[in-house]
């Protein structure tokens, strides 16, 4: 798609301020914003409803926040890109952007006047990351590549949804947090924290955490099965 093709845009956003500022921007730049959203849920119905080129998501949001919507919406559509907006801790919320499916994580100091050109570039295929948040993202990659803890074995019992409910096990998350977070039922939770244990032979969630580590650092000969 060229600069001149129009771009249809979804803005998902509670403050009716920031849905103006960012409609005329969008507008001004010959971009056709086809709806809004006032809170995650809406986001979420509207973004599967109207299948956006782009979908413009703020992250603190009413009834469900940002991450969350973002992760609802990529589970109905797996391609549809989203771009997080945030006015808040760039580090944390700009990772778990990410780590939900975003493509890219603005926040919301830049000049407004930048943000078209920006899902431009994106629905073309480029991140929408600042280099403070590319560091940031290279740091976090070495330090689980020193500790193991975000390495999963080449070959290994565990499916790559159950290495996610790992993850969660780590930090002690309860089974609806973690059924909210993937929307999952929380049956399906439970059933693949049975089969995580039933797998790796242990009969508790903190003894499932230790197994899949040594399966992170066991030799390639000893993952094969």
């Amino acid at each position: 798609m060229s600069e001149q093709e129009l771009l249809r845009i979804l803005v998902a956003d509670d403050d009716p301020l920031a849905r103006r500022v960012i409609k005329a921007a969008l507008r001004d730049a010959g971009m056709i914003v086809v709806a809004e959203a006032r809170d995650g849920r809406e986001a979420v119905e509207l973004g599967v409803y109207y299948r956006p080129d782009v979908i413009v998501m703020d992250v603190v949001m009413p009834r469900l926040d940002g991450i969350l919507a973002t992760r609802r919406i990529l589970k109905e559509i797996p391609d549809q890109i989203v771009v997080v907006l945030s006015g808040v801790g760039e580090d944390e919320v700009g990772l778990l952007a990410l780590q939900a499916g975003a493509a890219g994580f603005i926040s919301k100091d830049v000049d407004v006047d930048v943000l078209p050109r920006t899902l431009r570039a994106v629905h073309a295929g480029e991140a929408a990351i600042s280099r403070a948040m590319t560091r940031r993202v290279i740091d976090a990659f070495r330090a689980a590549a020193r500790d193991a803890s975000g390495l999963r074995p080449i070959h290994g019992p565990l499916t790559a949804r159950e290495w996610e409910v790992i993850e969660f096990l780590r930090h002690g998350h309860s089974t609806d947090h973690v059924a909210d977070v993937l929307v999952l039922s929380t049956e399906t939770v439970r059933s693949h924290v049975k089969n995580i244990m039933r797998k790796l032979g242990v009969h508790s969630r903190a003894d499932a955490v230790a197994a899949a580590d040594r399966l992170r650092v066991a030799p390639p000969a000893a993952q094969r099965i």
